[in-house]
């Protein structure tokens, strides 16, 4: 079994981590595009054309499946890369995980880029999935962008700028870019507020690795006795791991293809 993800960065590894925690056996294609990232401010039709470069390259390792690990990739480029490649290669996009943060009741935080915040695409998912909670859209400047240089100041600045922004009776937070998944407790401790019930957060990692088995009529597996491959494309190269990606467990959990590298 293999499973092949894309993202113009590392913000793959959220999702990266859950297949290989659930399938430790299955061999893994990590589709980067360090020449074209980052992606967010591209126009929707500039995206789309980087983003069908770095599946195709993918896909030429003949994965079974194919997973988009990036929350705008896949607002702009899912339609196209489905007409693309299915059914041949099943396509699973990332949704922010607005319904099941919802359907905890409490007052609800969605953390995402300048660029998504208030865009039509999450109020639809608002709208759709949120009706009658109160629904705080917080945008987190320059946040995906310290998590993918592991920027430690730049980080912890980001996320205290957010938190200020998060109402203090906020129970629940969606992360709502795949980066942000990477910095999860950093981001716990800077919205828990005294007092108040433990916070909870919510990813789209988990749900979309078990997706992607579904997709594939496979299951879970975490006793398997094998560990699958690593295979890294760094805009269609054969390469390494970027640097960054060891600084989070996430990366730390798969076996070296290669010495990790400064991308530059």
């Amino acid at each position: 079994m293999k499973i092949a993800l894309m993202d113009s960065g590392i913000g793959l590894l959220a999702a990266t981590a859950a297949v290989r925690r659930l399938r430790p056996d299955a061999d893994l294609v990590l589709s980067l595009d360090p020449d074209g990232m980052p992606w967010g401010p591209r126009t929707p039709q500039d995206l789309t054309q980087r983003a069908l470069a770095v599946a195709e390259a993918a896909v030429a390792r003949r994965p079974d499946a194919l997973i988009v690990g990036c929350n705008t990739a896949s607002v702009h480029a899912l339609p196209s890369l489905r007409a693309r490649l299915e059914p041949g290669v099943p396509v699973i996009g990332t949704v922010p995980a607005i319904k099941p943060a919802a359907a905890g009741g409490g007052p609800v935080a969605i953390w995402a880029t300048p660029a998504t915040t208030g865009s039509a695409y999450q109020r639809g998912l608002i709208r759709d999935h949120a009706d009658g909670v109160q629904v705080t859209e917080v945008p987190c400047w320059g946040l995906a962008e310290a998590v993918e240089q592991a920027d430690e100041t730049a980080i912890d600045t980001a996320v205290a700028a957010a938190a200020a922004l998060t109402p203090a009776d906020v129970t629940t937070v969606v992360l709502g870019c795949t980066h942000y998944e990477l910095v999860a407790e950093r981001i716990r401790a800077a919205v828990q507020r005294p007092g108040m019930p433990p916070l909870v957060l919510h990813g789209s990692a988990g749900a979309v690795a078990a997706q992607a088995l579904r997709r594939i009529g496979e299951g879970p597996a975490p006793d398997a006795p094998a560990v699958g491959t690593l295979t890294v494309l760094l805009s269609g190269r054969e390469g390494a791991l970027p640097i960054a990606a060891l600084a989070y467990e996430e990366g730390r959990l798969l076996p070296a293809a290669g010495a990790a590298a400064e991308v530059n």
